[in-house]
């Protein structure tokens, strides 16, 4: 879809026209122009229909007479003083969805918002922006192995302009969205992609290739690995036909002159989970193409520092792996070095992920001693059960980081909610024969998760773990923006995160 800012305007001929109406029914001033020109058809059909113009809230007036449009469509923006930037991209994304219903291909939006002491919080140039971005993540399409029955897919909105009375002002203000919409479809599109079409080195090669937009890409392979001693992401991988990465991306958006701590990103990376030895169910292993997620947020949100040349130094390090079950395999009871050195007893091979973020860590704190590192990881269903699809689960050592994710969570929607760390729960995950073990059995699964993460955190390193495992794809109903089973959770979070507080 191209979107496009523009001055005032009507429809062209065949396109939709899309105008405002605030609470109660009242008209903006393109509203009333829409009207005019079709001779009254929008307050007739005001007259006759219930619309009361909540938020997308949407009114259609069909092949309107003295107007080019084939439609014009009215949509509900709520009361003024409410109406804000995360209001305007789920309206955004509402119009584009009904305009994909209709299988309109070219559409006018002409949304202006009222500012001042009973107006909203979003000028008319910012608010075009994040409609745009609201429309641009609605509009995205995972259809790459399609084939057959292409005319139900084929007919989707191709043209969005965007009406403004500041089209510069517009056009800047949507050009770092627009940039973070990229990192989302990234995202989306690693967690979308097939297994067999996306395993480790595949994923390696396509981070590689943002090297373009500025990134620096290392990829370390299983030799590297083993001479390092990276014992637990290597056992992960060990009964899979595929070789283990490790991918390493920086972003230096400062002075060439200016030395200072990078801050730091780590994702768990595995490409498939069949559980390992500790086989899941089947139903159970559907969707597990998914159990890259985190690495997905990392890779989206490095593409989106280095595209919009965010002012900060930043490192993202994903580990990506199979789990699969061959004759290799590890198995439980074995007993696995860390490269921390730490000694793992593995009871569950299907618990496997915070296996991988160990050496991550590690590594990653090792080499660049950052001023804080956060990992992402679809780690447990246990954060499924405690906060459902709404909510990842956040764990940290250091309130001021916690508190920062929180409040860009808010910002952005991508909400997260703090659970306990405690010494208490380390009894759960005490092995009788090495340093940890990897399960803590069946009660507080998420927390024994991060206490064994915890384990792995240098002292005096400000640190968050995200388990994003109810929140990194969606089987059930569609939310307004994410149109998808992968969501690209976490990619608005850490960039309104780093913009906000660490540039």
């Amino acid at each position: 879809m191209q979107i496009s800012f523009a001055p005032a305007r009507n429809a062209a001929s065949g396109a939709s026209w899309v105008v405002a109406a605030y609470d109660g029914g009242a008209l903006s001033a393109a509203a009333s122009r829409a009207d005019k020109a079709a001779g009254g058809a929008l307050t007739r059909a005001l007259k006759v229909s219930r619309f009361k113009a909540k938020p997308g809230e949407m009114l259609e007036v069909l092949a309107p007479a003295g107007v080019p449009a084939s439609r014009i469509i009215l949509v509900g923006l709520g009361k003024p003083e409410a109406l804000d930037a995360k209001g305007l991209e789920v309206i955004g994304a509402k119009i584009v969805a009904r305009l994909h219903q209709l299988g309109e291909t070219d559409a006018v939006l002409e949304v202006e918002t009222q500012t001042g002491k009973s107006g909203g919080k979003v000028k008319t140039p910012m608010a075009a922006a994040h409609l745009a971005f609201g429309a641009r993540l609605r509009a995205y399409r995972f259809e790459h192995y399609r084939t057959r029955n292409l005319e139900e897919y084929e007919k989707r909105l191709a043209n969005l302009v965007m009406v403004t009375s500041d089209v510069a002002a517009a056009k800047k203000n949507y050009a770092a969205l627009s940039a973070v919409a990229d990192g989302v479809v990234l995202a989306r599109d690693l967690v979308n992609e097939p297994p067999n079409i996306l395993y480790p080195a595949e994923f390696a090669r396509r981070v590689k290739a943002l090297s373009k937009s500025g990134l620096k890409v290392e990829v370390l392979g299983e030799a590297e690995m083993k001479k390092m001693g990276f014992g637990a992401l290597l056992g992960v991988g060990q009964g899979s036909m595929r070789e283990s990465q490790l991918v390493v991306m920086q972003w230096n958006g400062l002075p060439k002159n200016k030395k200072t701590q990078p801050i730091a990103f780590v994702g768990k990376g595995v490409c498939f989970d069949s559980g390992g030895l500790s086989l899941k169910p089947g139903a159970a292993m559907m969707g597990m193409k998914g159990d890259m997620g985190g690495a997905a947020a990392v890779t989206g949100t490095m593409l989106v520092l280095a595209t919009r040349k965010a002012r900060v130094h930043a490192v993202g390090v994903i580990g990506l792996v199979e789990n699969m079950p061959d004759g290799g395999a590890i198995r439980p009871d074995d007993v696995l070095k860390s490269l921390s050195g730490q000694m793992i007893e593995v009871l569950n091979t299907d618990a496997e992920g915070r296996l991988v973020l160990a050496d991550a860590l590690t590594y990653t704190q090792r080499r660049f001693k950052p001023k804080f590192v956060i990992d992402l990881a679809t780690l447990t269903g246990a954060i499924v059960q405690a906060l459902g699809f709404e909510h990842a689960g956040v764990f940290s050592n250091d309130d001021k980081l916690t508190d920062n994710l929180v409040q860009a969570g808010r910002e952005t929607g991508e909400r997260v909610w703090r659970l306990p760390l405690d010494p208490a729960y380390d009894k759960m995950i005490r092995s009788k024969i090495a340093d940890v073990k990897n399960i803590g059995g069946a009660n507080s699964g998420s927390i024994t998760a991060a206490q064994f993460l915890n384990r792995f955190i240098d002292d005096g390193m400000a640190w968050a773990h995200l388990d994003i495992a109810g929140v990194a794809w969606q089987d059930g109903e569609q939310r307004p923006m994410i149109p998808s089973w992968g969501t690209g959770w976490g990619v608005h979070l850490l960039n309104r995160l780093v913009r906000d507080n660490y540039e």
